[in-house]
């Protein structure tokens, strides 16, 4: 079959695989769509610890039910789209049903072969229906939005509070779609490209340019010099880290949702000062997941903004490019 493969930094190419067949409890999915992320992005810099080429990346996807091995309540020919998240079983966060925390979390298209490919193997507890109403471009969307949904879960953000998102990237807008759908008086985003600036303004949200504004400045004048309730830190550089301590009131909330690639420096003593608590997220649970499918399915937010480009599978290291210029795409999506 076709694949798109990594094959070392800043190398991906269209190339074969052997189609693969589904063991006992797994399902062969033919894939519809699969979007890139930011993950992806690390692995193409060649950054990642886990990712080893040649790689199949890829673990925003969905698609159609070819061949399913075992019992299963699911058929052929049904649409799903894969929760990508791969846990033990038997660490203590698994058996506490944490398993998005698994001490030896994996994923598919990270650790394994994922959606840049025509097929993909997946275990049959991944899969999701997707709704009749929901498209396959937006069932693609469903992982980056599961994020966001558990970050505003993990948030204690309440109806009428302030929410400062430093990050404009596909991640910190959702998260702003569902703080607004949670109740959010206002929302503030912060970042340094136009064109994500520009959508977030689309969205309704304030924007505010980091490269000419003083952002901490702008958000407290907005706040008549009290700062957010809520502060989401989902750019992972040392200038947020910064601001978010800045930006948020006293007492308030810092969620941090970025991964960090080298560990910051966090001004420990304003945090004390202001009495700031501070949470941090990682992936979803399968509960974000379904409820991301069903914000979708039922109306309640239009992901079509997020979509910056849809590409055949021969254009994936045309995404890839995309992808490195901010100011010229969010989500890019893959259709093998």
């Amino acid at each position: 079959m076709k694949a798109g493969l990594f094959l070392g930094a800043k190398n991906v190419q269209v190339g074969e695989l052997e189609k693969p067949s589904p063991k006992q409890g797994e399902a062969l999915i033919k894939v519809a769509y699969a979007g890139i992320c930011g993950t992806d992005m690390m692995i193409y810099a060649g950054r990642h610890p886990r990712a080893k080429a040649p790689l199949a990346m890829g673990h925003e996807f969905c698609g159609e039910i070819v061949e399913i091995a075992g019992d299963s309540a699911f058929v052929p020919g049904e649409r799903v789209v894969i929760e990508p998240t791969l846990s033990c079983g038997t660490c203590e966060a698994c058996l506490a049903g944490q398993t998005h925390v698994c001490k030896t979390l994996r994923l598919i298209g990270i650790d394994g072969h994922g959606g840049f490919a025509e097929y993909v193997v997946v275990p049959l507890n991944r899969l999701h229906r997707i709704p009749e109403s929901l498209s396959d471009a937006h069932a693609a969307l469903t992982e980056p939005l599961a994020v966001a949904v558990h970050s505003v879960r993990r948030s204690n953000m309440k109806v009428g509070d302030r929410v400062v998102i430093l990050g404009g990237g596909p991640i910190g807008l959702m998260i702003g779609m569902v703080a607004k759908l949670a109740g959010a008086r206002e929302i503030i985003v912060s970042d340094i490209s136009p064109y994500r600036l520009s959508k977030a303004k689309e969205l309704g949200f304030v924007a505010l340019d980091a490269k000419t504004a003083n952002v901490g400045e702008e958000i407290r004048t907005i706040t008549q010099g009290v700062g957010a309730d809520i502060v989401f830190e989902v750019a992972g550089t040392p200038a947020t880290v910064s601001l978010m301590v800045e930006a948020v009131r006293i007492q308030g909330q810092v969620v941090v949702v970025s991964l960090f690639k080298q560990p910051p420096a966090v001004d420990l003593a304003s945090m004390h000062f202001k009495e700031i608590s501070l949470t941090t997220t990682r992936c979803y649970s399968t509960g974000d997941f379904e409820t991301a499918i069903q914000f979708m399915a039922k109306g309640m937010l239009d992901i079509s903004p997020m979509i910056s480009h849809e590409l055949k599978l021969d254009q994936v290291a045309q995404g890839f490019e995309y992808m490195e210029n901010p100011d010229q795409s969010l989500k890019v999506l893959i259709q093998p």
